[in-house]
């Protein structure tokens, strides 16, 4: 199956690269799209209009809550699912240009062996096939149309990459590259790291200097009120009284009334936190209205057991002082890291410029050089999946970066490759054939989705997809 969609935007929407993306093959699938009534349409494949019918109907369809899009409308749900639709879409163009079918006993039969609808003896049940039509809200005609549809998505797949069967060499070097033992000589690169203890006060100073902005925070003034029942109605309880003086004040802030006019007002006394920045206190409440620093405004809130009112302003950019120990630890930190960076890079650079050989290795190696041998590609003993998967990319002699779980990063050199042929008509032969197989339809499959980039262009409207986001706001 074809698995290499692509991008939809560029930034707002000019236009979207044609791809094809996977399509799960179950009965109760999205159905054709191609109904009637293209009037208006909101993307074009060539010739062909989709219409907001269409997409109205596949949004329906999807079963995504009306609540769940609106919510998302913003990160781009409605462009995702267009998306599906035009890949969608271009599927059925393929079959109707093939002229792919499905007769109707070819469907009957499809319908009658599903294993959902087999009873006791294995032979198929009308009541099953009639409950499930009603737990799914599906009529006979819905379903076996959403049936014929995903055979034939099947039957374009495999006439597209159908029948294939690899030679024995190509299945030996797929065993090959996943059995092999390789050898590896490592260094860890803790060892070469500058020594934290070794920073000093200046190496820090010159750091921060350096990344001014990167250390800047943000400070604000704090003035805060807590309102229950004693502080703004003289009452123990919650009364109709309390909850008219919080719809007062809601009014107030409407009619920009500030803290300090509130307060008078009322006679509440204000607390004020000056400068305030949440590394210098682990209050929640105050921490939770920082967050909302950039608003600058009066706000009351309801915190369930009282009212907040609350007010924020002075926001201002400060350089903390090293004297703070939490300041002076991040900055360290920061520059320990930026060390670390910069030796990965260089030594990466070298090794891509091909500028790094065995006595470069050697010496950064300082005598400390350990040795591993990895059984197979599987193998993630010691190193990460992703790792051990780059070992098996290299070459006898390579040099490379690698790390472990626990974010450790080495410095490793392929010293060994221990290879041995598949055996033919072996049990193994089959696995590593069909894997294999798998490969190349892959291959094949990105050939045809290229195609599909030349032979269909996409336009999408871009007004029309405005508008109906505003539908479904």
């Amino acid at each position: 199956m074809l698995n290499k969609l692509r991008n939809f935007s560029k930034g707002k929407f000019a236009g979207v690269l044609v791809g094809i993306i996977i399509i799960p093959f179950v009965f109760w699938g999205m159905g054709s799209v191609f109904s009637g009534g293209n009037t208006n349409s909101i993307a074009k494949i060539n010739k062909y209009n989709v219409s907001t019918k269409d997409f109205t109907d596949f949004v329906n369809n999807s079963r995504i809550s009306s609540d769940v899009i609106r919510e998302n409308i913003n990160n781009n749900i409605l462009e995702q699912l267009l998306t599906q639709l035009v890949s969608i879409s271009l599927i059925d163009l393929e079959i109707n240009e093939l002229n792919l079918s499905i007769s109707d006993g070819d469907l009957a039969k499809k319908i009658k062996n599903q294993k959902s609808f087999l009873n006791e003896d294995n032979n198929f049940s009308r009541t099953k096939y009639e409950k499930f039509l009603l737990e799914n809200n599906f009529s006979p005609v819905e379903f076996e149309e959403n049936v014929r549809d995903n055979e034939l998505k099947k039957k374009l797949f495999a006439y597209i990459s159908g029948g294939i069967k690899s030679p024995y060499f190509l299945a030996n070097k797929t065993y090959k590259e996943q059995l092999k033992k390789v050898e590896v000589d490592y260094i860890n690169l803790n060892s070469i790291y500058i020594n934290k203890d070794d920073i000093t006060l200046n190496d820090l100073k010159n750091h921060i200097d350096e990344n001014n902005d990167k250390f800047l925070i943000e400070k604000v003034d704090i003035s805060i009120i807590k309102l229950t029942p004693e502080v703004l109605s003289d009452e123990s309880e919650y009364t109709e009284n309390f909850f008219s003086k919080i719809d007062e004040i809601e009014d107030l802030i409407i009619n920009n009334s500030n803290i300090n006019e509130i307060s008078k007002k009322y006679n509440l006394e204000v607390t004020t936190f000056k400068e305030y920045y949440p590394g210098e206190s682990k209050d929640d409440l105050l921490n939770e209205v920082y967050k909302k620093r950039n608003k600058k405004v009066t706000e009351l809130e309801d915190k369930n057991d009282f009212f907040l009112l609350y007010e924020i302003k002075n926001l201002k950019k400060v350089l903390p002082s090293l004297e703070n120990k939490d300041f002076y630890m991040m900055v360290k930190n920061d520059l320990f890291e930026k060390n670390k960076y910069e030796v990965h890079k260089d030594l990466l650079t070298k090794i891509q410029d091909k500028k790094f050989d065995e006595q470069d290795f050697s010496n950064l190696s300082k005598g400390i050089i350990k040795n591993l041998k990895i059984n197979s590609i599987e193998d993630t003993n010691k190193f990460t999946s992703d790792s051990v998967k780059l070992i098996y990319s290299l070459s006898l002699n390579n040099f490379s970066l690698i790390s472990d779980e626990n974010n450790n990063v080495y410095l490793i050199k392929v010293k060994n490759i221990y290879e041995s042929d598949l055996i033919k008509n072996g049990q193994e032969n089959e696995k590593f054939s069909n894997q294999t197989n798998i490969n190349i339809k892959d291959s094949i499959n990105n050939s045809y989705d290229f195609l599909l980039n030349e032979k269909y262009k996409i336009k999408i409207n871009e007004k029309t997809l405005e508008r109906m986001k505003n539908y479904f706001r």
